[in-house]
């Protein structure tokens, strides 16, 4: 029998924080309720969530200090929910590590969609290939199981969304990647999303693998394309 996953919440609205565990409960998960970002962090640290759905606009500690505590030492998977009408709070949640995004005023049903949608790619993720490794040339080497990264010898730690990313053009080295291709290789459905948040993972993870984040070595741009994974030396 399948584990039931279990999910945070955390939203200083009841009633947004009661109708999202209400639609979470119902499509059988757990659900954990936080009201501040201080009880955030502490829920996602001891209570080992294997999700969570997480308000940026908190008071005290805001939602982006939240993603900053968590990703200090997780890659548990993040659902933004944001008010915020501004693009580049969300792409600044992506940026730190967010999985996905959701605008409120939102769809239950939808974030429900999404919530599934982030955890099979944090499934997919750790899925392995025959010997359960990804290798390109003597630099890059994936762990699939573990979800664990080892750039140039040195363990890189990559969110669930960042690692399925990396996995998707590490598989195929040189083939150019369309963004809209990798939306769709990292959400499994078809989501209307920006394009953009591509563009956001990309630079986090460039931040991690690049000894040069703006000399990329291993993940390139093909401009007007998308991005490919560099084939390695001969």
């Amino acid at each position: 029998m399948t584990p039931v996953k279990t999910i945070l919440v955390v939203d200083d609205e009841p009633r947004i924080a009661g109708l999202v565990r209400d639609y979470l409960e119902h499509g059988g998960f757990a659900v954990i309720v936080a009201g501040d970002g201080p009880a955030a962090v502490r829920e996602a640290r001891t209570r080992h969530p294997d999700l969570v759905v997480l308000d940026l606009g908190l008071p005290g500690l805001d939602g982006l200090d939240v993603i900053r505590a968590i990703r200090r030492d997780s890659h548990l998977p993040i659902i933004a929910l944001t008010a915020r009408a501004d693009e580049s709070d969300k792409l600044i949640g992506l940026e730190l590590g967010a999985d996905d995004y959701v605008t409120k005023p939102f769809s239950p049903k939808e974030l429900v969609a999404r919530v599934r949608a982030v955890l099979r790619r944090s499934d997919l993720a750790a899925l392995p290939d025959p010997d359960g490794q990804i290798r390109v040339g003597d630099d890059v080497e994936l762990d699939l199981p573990r979800m664990a990264a080892t750039i140039a010898g040195r363990r890189v730690e990559l969110t669930p969304t960042e690692f399925q990313l990396v996995a998707t053009m590490a598989r195929q080295p040189g083939r150019v990647f369309t963004r809209g291709q990798l939306l769709d290789a990292v959400h499994g459905v078809a989501f209307e999303s920006y394009e953009r948040a591509i563009d956001a993972h990309v630079k986090n993870i460039r931040r991690k693998i690049e000894p040069d984040p703006r000399a990329p070595r291993y993940l390139l741009t093909v401009f007007g394309v998308g991005y490919r994974f560099a084939e390695p030396d001969r």
